[in-house]
């Protein structure tokens, strides 16, 4: 067992702080947002809990949908620099946005945590504002996490939507533009082979995006998160393999994928819940003109694809030399 030393700098401590709270934020906060809930509705503090209930049912049910609530105070707050320092994250612009279109942001891979997602887009950890002056990142998650209690309004916070049509459609179709929805298109799916060393994408049969890009007239943007799947080991789950058809069952039933994977401790480094400090390096794409179009055919959806998968290829062999541990590794799209 591989301990941290007794005497670390305070900014170090600091950082294991911040992702601490991320891993709390990303696997536990919505269930202990259910929790406290059921807690005030079972106190004397009731009445808080059925006003609240309220609010969400007659008010604020479909705000996920309409744009979100970002509170820019939530996301420009410094544990979110101490967050993206301690991997560290580093966000890489390769072409100019311009603030008067809107975009769609393909984010590949998905990778355990998302860790590189949250920091470039749902903070201003790596500074995405002053890379991209103008735009507004949204990123786009599973509406059911816009259910839980008190979840919900710490996820909105940081300019969160959810992943649907009317969601996609609402940012995507703003006439003043620089709106960037940031859709991670493995999903689920695709973090059942997060595997250190692994660039193999859920991407061949994932045309949604697409199809929502033809119909808002949004520019395709495709990103590349290098070092995501280095932040956790998982257990060895070949297709095929009875772990991995088991894990898929339960994919189909819940939306979500049983992934077994574990990183590093609070104060060892052997085991633990919290992702090793490895390098992410998030590269954003230059922009693929798209025109909006009334009627779409399944042929005009298939050539956008075609060319989104060839831009996305072209951005990862031209930076994995530079920014990844595996300079020879060659990207497969299933």
């Amino acid at each position: 067992m591989k301990f941290a030393p007794l005497y670390l700098p305070l900014q170090r401590r600091i950082q294991t702080l911040a992702v601490l709270l991320m891993v709390f934020i990303a696997f536990l906060a919505h269930a202990t947002g259910l929790i406290l809930w059921i807690v005030l509705f079972l106190s004397r503090l009731w009445p808080i809990a059925i006003l609240y209930a309220t609010f969400i049912i007659v008010k604020d049910i479909d705000v996920s949908s309409k744009g979100g609530r970002r509170i820019e105070f939530i996301r420009r707050l410094s544990i979110w620099r101490y967050f993206c320092n301690y991997f560290p994250i580093t966000l890489i612009k390769t072409g100019h946005l311009d603030k008067k279109k809107n975009y769609i942001f393909g984010f590949h891979p998905h990778g355990i945590m998302t860790a590189g997602a949250f920091g470039n887009f749902a903070t201003e950890g790596s500074g995405f504002s002053r890379l991209f002056p103008g735009i507004k990142p949204h990123l786009l998650t599973l509406k059911i996490l816009f259910k839980f209690p008190f979840f919900r309004d710490l996820f909105l916070s940081f300019g969160t939507c959810d992943v649907s049509k009317q969601s996609i459609q609402h940012l995507c179709e703003n006439k003043e533009g620089g709106n960037a929805a940031i859709i991670i298109v493995g999903g689920a799916a695709e973090s059942l082979d997060a595997h250190p060393g692994s660039c193999t994408l859920t991407l061949k049969d994932r045309k949604g995006f697409i199809r929502m890009a033809l119909l808002t007239g949004a520019q395709l943007v495709p990103v590349y998160s290098f070092g995501e799947n280095e932040l956790y080991n998982q257990a060895s789950n070949p297709r095929g393999s009875f772990l991995r058809r088991t894990q898929e069952r339960i994919r189909r039933w819940l939306t979500f994928a049983p992934v077994l994977f574990y990183g590093r401790g609070i104060f060892q480094y052997n085991f633990g819940f919290l992702p090793f400090r490895r390098k992410i390096t998030t590269v954003v794409g230059t922009p693929i003109n798209v025109m909006k179009r009334r009627y779409i055919s399944r042929s005009d959806v298939e050539k956008l694809h075609a060319v989104y998968i060839n831009k996305l290829k072209d951005l990862f062999d031209k930076y994995k030399a530079e920014h990844s541990s595996y300079p020879n590794a060659t990207l497969e799209i299933l």
